[in-house]
Formats: structure tokens, C-alpha cells, sequence
């Protein structure tokens, strides 16, 4: 199907009697295989809560198809996308202008088309995370340890750091925490094998690996935990399953924990602002729908 025929395809489905408020806001989000998405669910509950005008849709495009698919959505009229994986750092190539947040985690997971005809990206992934810490009633720590060195490590360790906080990090490829922490400019690097050492220093710890995913290795997580301080916070960026081995780990020892739902809905809020132009508020509700949909 042609551009043109496109066009002329939206156009029909959204007539003025089906529509009298004019054509509806799109945005989507897209990845591949894209088989693991609850955006819909908060963007399109959103526009339902508000009486917004809008869809947001989930539309697969395989890494060879990326840069053309996106072209065609901005020019079909798209507000824009929320890019995941494997798209992020092709997403960050692709964009005209970046926001602080994206630079800072050298990758983009929310695309938005302006009217000039730039595309701008930003990186939600670490505001998200600390307002998901704010939204627990954490108070935003001076001291932290980062496991993880992969990209959502980058996100969380840069908005840690710009907010002050003093990050340890350890990775079980110390190499590539070395990198992380070079291209931080910050963040202190420890060997995986001796983060337990450090949690008697540390006000939060935050789990930004695999470990503990539905389907992964099994981990040492209540032994890892023996010098934890009392009052350290212990969070979990993986969210299936809500309660992941760690988290459990921690509760046992009386810890306050943060799963990682939180930072899923979180990062979500820039975007609906940036597309359908209100900031969406964060609901027990809303919460509650996303932790039927992971059973």
C-alpha cells in the first residue's frame, strides 16, 4: 500500500460521522516482535479517563523496516511512537533533535513529530524510575547500587546521578560497567562477585539485570542480602513477575521494597502529555488493570 492509499484509508475510516470532534490523535508503539506490550493498555485507558480524542496503537516493524516505517506514520500524521526493543539506538540515529534525558542514555524510546517536520527523541526510562521511587514514598538517596550495565542501567544510573546521588555499579562483565560508567562521566565500579560487601553503604539498591525475570537462572538473592542495612530501599526495574525472587528476598528481611510496574507506568507519562496534550495521572485503578494483565 502507497502513502497515498494510506491516507486515503484513514481518511474513510475516520469520517466526520463516526468522528464530529475531527480525526482522532495516533500514536503507537512499536518493536519486534513486539509480543509483550501493555502500553496500549495505559495509553488507551488514559484517553478514556480524559475523553481524549485518541488511539494508540501497537505496530510491529522488524530493524529493516524501521526507519521507513517511521517516516510513513509521521507522514500518515502520527503524533508519534514509543520505540522499544530492538529499536532504541536506531531510534537515536534516526532523530533530529534529542532531549538531555536521551544524550544521557545514548538511546531514545519516545519519538515525537513536530510541525516543522523534526522528529525529537527523548529517554523516559530514568525520569520514570525516579518517579516511580517518589510515588513509593522513597526519598530520592545519596548512595546507590546499580546492578547492570545495559541500557536501562544507563537510564537509571544517569538520572540517579543527576539528581546527586553517588552510584556504585557492578556487572558481571566488569567491563561494561567500566564503559557505563565512562560514558556517565560518574559511578564507581565494583566487581560483580563483591556488591553484597557494599550494601551496608548503600541507601538503595536496584535491580536493572535479568536476574529474577520469569524463565532466568536462578539467584542467590536472600544470601546476597545477609549485610544489608536495615533501612535500605530495594527495587526491581522487571516486572514479570510483580514479586521477583529478589524482591521476595528483601521482604523476608523486612526491607522496603519497589517493583518495577511502577517505572513501566511512569516512563508512559511524558509521552501521553507530549501526544495527546494532558499529563495523565497515576491511579490505584489504573494499577490494578496492568497487574491483572500479568497473570
Amino acid at each position: 500500500m502507497s502513502l497515498d492509499q494510506a491516507r486515503a484509508a484513514l481518511d474513510a475510516l475516520f469520517t466526520k460521522d463516526l468522528y464530529p470532534q475531527g480525526r482522532p490523535v495516533l500514536a503507537a508503539v512499536t518493536g519486534w516482535p513486539l509480543t509483550y506490550t501493555r502500553s496500549p493498555i495505559l495509553h488507551n485507558g488514559w484517553c478514556a479517563q480524559y475523553g481524549i480524542n485518541g488511539f494508540y496503537l501497537r505496530l510491529p516493524l522488524k530493524p529493516e523496516d524501521f526507519e521507513r516505517g517511521v517516516r510513513a506514520l509521521q507522514a500518515l500524521g502520527f503524533a508519534g511512537l514509543n520505540v522499544t526493543i530492538p529499536h532504541k539506538e536506531a531510534a537515536y540515529a534516526l532523530v533530529d533533535r534529542h532531549t538531555h534525558d536521551a544524550r544521557r542514555a545514548g538511546a531514545v524510546n519516545t519519538l515525537v513529530f513536530e510541525e516543522d517536520g523534526a522528529i525529537e527523541g527523548g529517554c523516559t526510562d530514568g525520569i520514570g524510575y525516579l518517579d516511580s521511587l517518589r510515588e513509593a514514598g522513597v526519598t530520592l538517596p545519596r548512595r546507590a547500587l546499580v546492578l547492570g550495565a545495559g541500557g536501562a542501567a544507563r537510564a537509571v544510573c544517569a538520572a540517579l546521578l543527576d539528581a546527586g546521588c553517588r552510584v556504585t555499579l557492578a556487572n558481571r562483565t566488569k567491563a561494561r560497567a567500566e564503559a557505563l560508567s565512562a560514558a556517565l562521566g560518574g559511578g564507581h565500579v565494583i566487581d560483580w562477585k563483591d556488591w553484597p560487601e557494599h550494601l551496608a553503604e548503600a541507601e538503595l539498591l536496584t535491580n536493572t539485570t535479568s536476574l529474577g525475570m520469569t524463565g532466568q537462572n536462578v539467584f542467590d538473592w536472600a544470601g546476597s542480602l545477609t549485610k544489608a542495612a536495615g533501612s535500605l530501599v530495594v527495587s526491581d526495574i522487571v516486572y514479570v513477575p510483580l514479586e521477583t525472587p529478589l524482591l521476595a528476598a528483601a521482604q523476608a528481611r523486612g526491607l522496603a521494597t519497589v517493583d518495577g510496574l511502577g517505572m513501566l507506568i511512569h516512563q508512559a507519562r511524558p509521552g501521553f502529555e507530549a501526544w495527546f496534550g494532558r499529563r495523565p495521572e497515576v491511579t490505584p485503578g489504573l494499577r490494578a488493570r496492568l497487574i491483572e494483565t500479568l497473570d
